[in-house]
């Protein structure tokens, strides 16, 4: 990964559109399934998560998925959680500025992994309500992973909104 400011500016604004208006356990479930979906088409062996603070709604291991990789998920997830943005946002941010997690918010890289692969869920007036992850692959790939696969998910959600209220009848007094 190269840090640059121009890659800060394109996960901002990815945070800023891929925005929910809601986000339901049957959601987790849908897009869970989407990302591990594109993952085996693209035959990534990833594992993928979607979480709260304190209950994983959907997860999942893909053939070449270990161990470890749940473990980087708990890592990434957390700095989601506790910084409020992307974890590769929070890493190019610490590149950029040549330290640590540990060295400039004295958090324990044990605790909080600024790799990419982990990005907030959040919903129009509530903000960060959970946390998509993917590893196993590299941390911009992982990151390009969740993000196209939200994309996905809410587009798919606007044409089906779409449709339902272009197919209600046209009542004229």
């Amino acid at each position: 990964m190269t840090p640059s400011q121009a890659l800060l500016d394109e996960i901002a604004a990815q945070e800023q559109e891929l925005v929910f208006g809601q986000f339901t356990e049957k959601d987790a479930w849908t897009l869970g399934c989407l990302i591990v979906e594109e993952a085996e088409i693209r035959k990534a062996g990833v594992a993928v998560d979607i979480r709260r603070p304190n209950q994983i709604l959907f997860h999942a291991a893909l053939e070449g998925a270990t161990a470890d990789n749940d473990e980087w998920i708990r890592r990434k997830s957390n700095v989601v959680f506790r910084f409020g943005k992307a974890s590769l946002a929070v890493g190019v941010t610490l590149a950029l500025a040549n330290t640590t997690i540990d060295q400039k918010y004295f958090v324990s890289p044990q605790e909080f992994s600024p790799h990419g692969g982990a990005f907030p869920i959040r919903v129009r007036g509530c903000g960060i309500v959970a946390c998509a992850t993917v590893s196993g692959l590299p941390q911009e790939e992982d990151h390009a992973l969740v993000v196209a696969c939200i994309r996905r998910f809410l587009g798919a959600r606007e044409q089906a909104e779409a449709a339902s209220s272009s197919s209600a009848p046209c009542r004229s007094r």
